[in-house]
């Protein structure tokens, strides 16, 4: 024989619970035990606690990659900005000299920013800012 409980639900809670009983197959007692069960166990809470964190770290490591992402962007835009400026600093229009120096240079800024993009490293040397990676 099971033993008899008595509880005291409000009436919000009252009426969730007569509205599920009302499925086919289910009864109040049913459900009551049930809930019961994963509240102790604490199941619930734990599996959905650890999914949340879950997803919370996954978000967080894509949250520093966009982060790197736009800080390279940054970096090789400013890179970009540097050398345009450099080059047009020239009143007269640059020789044939200049152009092939500019030529050199452009070549190094996209491979610099190419190798960065692939190793997910900054495109700039830390000591200064302004200039091309060797």
């Amino acid at each position: 024989m099971k033993p008899r409980h008595h509880l005291y639900l409000d009436d919000e809670l009252t009426a969730e619970l007569e509205h599920l009983a009302s499925k086919p197959g289910a009864s109040k007692s049913a459900i009551v035990t049930a809930a019961l069960r994963q509240y102790i166990k604490g199941g619930g809470e734990d599996q959905r606690d650890e999914a949340l964190r879950n997803r919370l770290d996954r978000m967080s490591r894509q949250m520093g990659k966009l982060a790197s992402d736009v800080d390279l962007i940054i970096q090789s835009q400013s890179q970009h900005v540097w050398l345009h400026l450099l080059l047009t600093a020239h009143v007269p229009g640059p020789d044939e000299a200049e152009r092939r120096t500019a030529l050199q240079r452009y070549e190094k800024y996209t491979k610099s920013v190419a190798d960065a993009l692939a190793k997910h490293t900054s495109p700039v040397a830390p000591d200064d800012s302004h200039r091309l990676q060797s």
